[in-house]
């Protein structure tokens, strides 16, 4: 049977079309060479079946990476990394907060803003010159779910009610520019829809084209703590607990490391994969 006419099936149990473009795309995205990328696709075709699912191709892929090279499977696991910052969305703003930080932002996690009605807890509050942002997340804990419309709905009413209030405060030495929406899912279209309607800026796994969360962190270099192949869950979740939200954060503070109690052997393999990440 032709590659093209298998159909895998998707974490939110949709059906589509297996695309070789796409796996050679996410494999590249690794930085993996020409010839490793394509003894990877040849294996995987090898090993296709009708139905099977993302999740089964995806871990094909990330072993046979993670035998070559532990940062190549690093970067290949970025999106499950994401939700591994959970379960509450809290790790997932500060991981947001990091990323605006390195371009060039001022920001402050968990703030209380008056509005014109009542008050209102921000997820994110973000100064660049006199102009702030305000950035509200939207953390789903499992694959396959979207952010519906709903959630812009919402948040759209909340930006507006506390941009009533700093309009109208003459001691304010700021302009309340923007309100963003950022989720580690997709948009549903009626989401983008209305979003891009208000005038929400918008920003999700791979929205928009060429600056989405995922292209951000590449770019960047941002990765967060949990793409790491060699640390364990515990231990991860213990330099989250420490405020170590990117792997640059490590290379920083890796005293933490000896706080766990991790050999010099392996304390070594830890930061080599994560500098090669972020160079």
């Amino acid at each position: 049977m032709e590659v093209t006419n298998f159909e895998i099936t998707k974490s939110s149990g949709e059906k589509v079309r297996f695309s070789l473009e796409k796996l050679r795309s996410s494999l590249k995205r690794t930085g993996a060479d020409h010839t490793t990328i394509n003894q990877i696709i040849d294996k995987v075709r090898d090993e296709l079946y009708q139905g099977i699912s993302t999740k089964e191709i995806y871990n094909r892929a990330f072993a046979l990476l993670k035998k070559k090279k532990s940062y190549f499977a690093s970067k290949y696991k970025l999106k499950k990394a994401i939700y591994e910052l959970g379960p509450t969305g809290f790790p997932f703003e500060r991981f947001v907060s990091a990323i605006l930080n390195y371009s060039g932002y001022i920001t402050k996690v968990g703030q209380i803003q008056q509005g014109k009605c009542v008050s209102h807890e921000v997820d994110i509050i973000a100064q660049k010159n006199s102009e702030m942002t305000i950035i509200e997340c939207k953390f789903h804990g499992e694959q396959g779910l979207k952010c519906n419309v709903k959630v812009p709905l919402y948040i759209n009413s909340r930006y507006n009610d506390i941009k009533a209030n700093w309009s109208s405060n003459p001691n304010k030495k700021t302009t309340l520019a923007k309100g963003w929406l950022v989720t580690n899912t997709r948009f549903t279209k009626d989401a983008l829809q209305y979003g891009n309607c208000c005038g929400l800026y918008l920003l999700s796994w791979d929205y928009p084209k060429n600056d989405s969360l995922k292209e951000r962190i590449d770019r960047l270099g941002l990765y967060p703590i949990t793409v790491s192949t060699l640390l364990t869950n515990r231990e991860k979740q213990f330099l989250l607990s420490r405020d170590i939200v990117l792997c640059r954060d490590l290379l920083h503070d890796n005293f933490y490391l000896d706080h766990l109690g991790v050999s010099e052997t392996r304390k070594e393999k830890i930061l080599f994969e994560i500098s090669q990440l972020c160079s």
